[in-house]
């Protein structure tokens, strides 16, 4: 089975209270998974691997053997291509994670999208970050 995900991480302040947000739909375009969570403090690149991480493992919960990837962080994108190397040490270990889960899975790919076509998995992340703000 395969499956869509649109993923997005944030920090407002970058470092600085982060979020993820995960959404997933069947390739007829039918929402299967809606996600978002608090991080705590993190910048922005740790977000953004923590929400393919995410995904990764949702949509293997949801039976997927295949799963496309669009996230808009041009930087993770190139660098789970081995377009760019990973020098934070932190990032290496999330890197890392993304590709052992990939080896479940008989095809991930990672598309580069723009913000403004991210709009369902950005919204999960502000929503988780407004929650945490009101608590």
């Amino acid at each position: 089975m395969k499956l869509i995900a649109h993923t997005d991480g944030g920090a407002r302040g970058n470092p600085g209270p982060a979020a993820l947000g995960v959404y997933i739909t069947d390739t007829d375009g039918r929402p299967v998974k809606e996600h978002g969570r608090y991080l705590g403090h993190a910048t922005n690149n740790h977000a953004e691997y923590a929400a393919v991480i995410d995904a990764l493992e949702h949509a293997k919960e949801l039976g997927a053997d295949e799963l496309d990837v669009y996230l808009d962080s041009e930087l993770v994108v190139r660098q789970l291509a081995g377009q760019y190397r990973v020098k934070d040490p932190g990032l290496a270990q999330q890197y890392m994670r993304v590709h052992n889960l990939r080896l479940g899975f008989r095809k991930v790919t990672f598309t580069h999208v723009r913000r403004e076509n991210n709009k369902d998995a950005d919204r999960l992340v502000n929503q988780a970050l407004d929650r945490h703000a009101a608590e």
